[in-house]
C-alpha cells in the first residue's frame, strides 16, 4: 500500500509537493479543475444556487498540460497516481445527453489519449448531474474542528439545478425560461452505458484506469436528478458494464459508509478482490444519510485499521490518500489535518503485518478449526 495526497489546482506548488514529502506521502491525485473559481471556497452549498464556481471558460487539458504536471511531480520526488474530476465544461452534454455529446466525446477520447501518452495512469471521474451539493460546513468534527455535516432535513432536495449548471458548477450562461432539469434512474445508467461503452476501451489501449466516484452525498435523487452509485452494489453493476480492468473505482471509503445497509467490510473486500480499485479515499464519518457528519480519521464509524487489515490480506497494492481533513486551529489548518490524517495512515500501513487477523479472516480460521 502507498501514501498519497490529494491536491486541488491552486494546491500543486513545489511547496506542498515538498509538505508531502515531508509527511511520508510518495503520490499525488491532483484536481486541475478550479471548482471555486469567482467564488468563495468557503461558502455552504446547501441553499447556494449558484453552486461553487465558473468552468465556463475552460479548455481541454492538453498534453503538454499533463506532461508538464507529471514531470513536476517527478521533480519533487513523488509519482502522479491519478488526476480527479473532469471540468463540468469538458462533458456537460456527455451528462446531460445533449447536442454537443458527440463532440464532447471526441474531445474527452483526446484528453484519455493525451493522459494516457504523458504517463497518467488514472482519472477519477463523477457521473452526476447534482454533483456534491448539501453539505454546511462547521465545528462539527472532534475540538470543535471545522469540518463538514450532511442533514437532508435542513436542505430542499428538490431545488431544481439551475440552466446552464451541471455538477454545481456553471458551464455557461443560463437561458431565460429554461425547462428545470430532470433526470430519471434509467436515464441516468443510459447515459453512463453509453459514455463507459464508448470510453472505456479508448482508456484501456492508452493505459488509462477510469475510476468512478461514488454519490456524495448518496441520496436517493438530489436536485430532481436520480444519484447513480448511491449503494455498494451498484458498484458492481457499474463495472459489468464494461468488464475491463480500465473500468474501475474511485473507492471512497466515507461515502460507502455514508450508504444505506450494513457494514462496509465485505464490500471493502469484493472490491479489491476484482482488482478495479483506482485508488482509495481513506476518510472517516459518523452516521448515515440522511444524517452524517465528516470525522478526524480516528473518530468515526469506520474502523480504519481494519480496512487496513483487509487490503492488507487482499494483497492491494494502490495508493491511498486523505480526504475532505477536518481543519485544525493553528496558522496553517489545512495542512495541520492533512499531516495528521498521513501520519496515523503511514503507522497503519507501516504496522498493516502487527495489526493481526481481519474480523472476518479470523472468522474464517476459527471455522476451519
Amino acid at each position: 500500500m502507498k501514501i498519497g495526497l490529494g491536491l486541488y489546482r491552486d494546491s500543486l506548488t513545489a511547496d506542498n509537493f515538498q509538505f508531502a514529502v515531508q509527511a511520508g506521502a510518495t503520490h499525488i491525485v491532483a484536481h486541475m479543475t478550479n471548482y471555486f473559481r469567482g467564488r468563495d471556497p468557503s461558502i455552504s452549498s446547501g441553499d447556494d444556487s449558484e453552486g461553487w464556481g465558473d468552468c465556463s471558460t475552460d479548455t481541454l487539458w492538453t498534453y503538454e498540460e499533463l506532461s508538464g504536471l507529471v514531470q513536476s511531480v517527478r521533480k519533487a520526488g513523488l509519482q502522479l497516481a491519478a488526476i480527479e474530476n473532469f471540468s463540468p465544461k469538458f462533458w456537460s452534454d456527455v451528462l446531460l445527453d445533449g447536442p454537443e455529446r458527440v463532440v464532447q466525446m471526441e474531445g474527452m477520447k483526446r484528453l484519455i489519449r493525451d493522459a494516457g501518452r504523458a504517463g497518467v495512469p488514472c482519472i477519477g471521474y463523477n457521473f452526476s448531474m447534482a454533483g456534491v451539493w448539501g453539505w454546511r460546513r462547521g465545528p462539527f468534527a472532534r475540538g470543535n474542528a471545522h469540518s463538514v455535516s450532511f442533514d437532508a432535513s435542513r436542505i430542499n432536495p428538490d431545488l431544481p439545478v439551475p440552466d446552464g449548471m451541471v455538477w454545481n458548477m456553471r458551464y455557461r450562461p443560463a437561458r431565460p425560461g429554461a425547462a428545470p432539469l430532470q433526470v430519471t434512474t434509467e436515464e441516468i445508467w443510459q447515459r453512463l452505458t453509453a459514455f463507459l461503452t464508448e470510453i472505456v476501451p479508448v482508456a484501456a489501449e492508452a493505459g488509462v484506469r477510469l475510476a468512478a466516484h461514488p454519490d456524495d452525498p448518496p441520496a436517493e435523487s438530489l436536485r430532481g436528478t436520480a444519484r447513480l452509485v448511491n449503494r455498494p452494489e451498484k458498484y458492481d453493476r457499474l463495472m459489468d458494464i464494461v468488464d475491463s480492468p480500465a473500468n474501475g473505482l474511485e473507492l471512497c471509503l466515507g461515502s460507502l459508509q455514508e450508504m444505506p445497509g450494513g457494514e462496509i467490510y465485505d464490500h471493502v473486500r469484493r472490491f479489491v478482490r476484482r482488482d478495479r480499485i483506482g485508488y482509495i479515499h481513506f476518510r472517516n464519518v459518523r452516521g448515515k444519510v440522511p444524517n452524517y457528519v465528516e470525522t478526524f480519521v480516528d473518530d468515526g464509524d469506520i474502523d480504519m485499521a481494519e480496512i487496513v487489515r483487509i487490503l492488507r490480506d487482499e494483497g492491494y497494492k494502490g495508493v491511498l490518500i486523505p480526504d475532505h481533513t477536518p481543519g485544525m486551529t493553528c496558522g496553517a489548518s489545512w495542512h495541520a489535518g492533512m499531516a495528521f490524517a498521513l501520519g496515523y495512515m503511514r503507522a497503519l500501513v507501516q504496522n498493516a503485518d502487527a495489526l493481526g487477523p481481519s474480523w472476518s479472516q479470523a472468522k474464517s480460521l476459527a471455522a476451519a478449526e
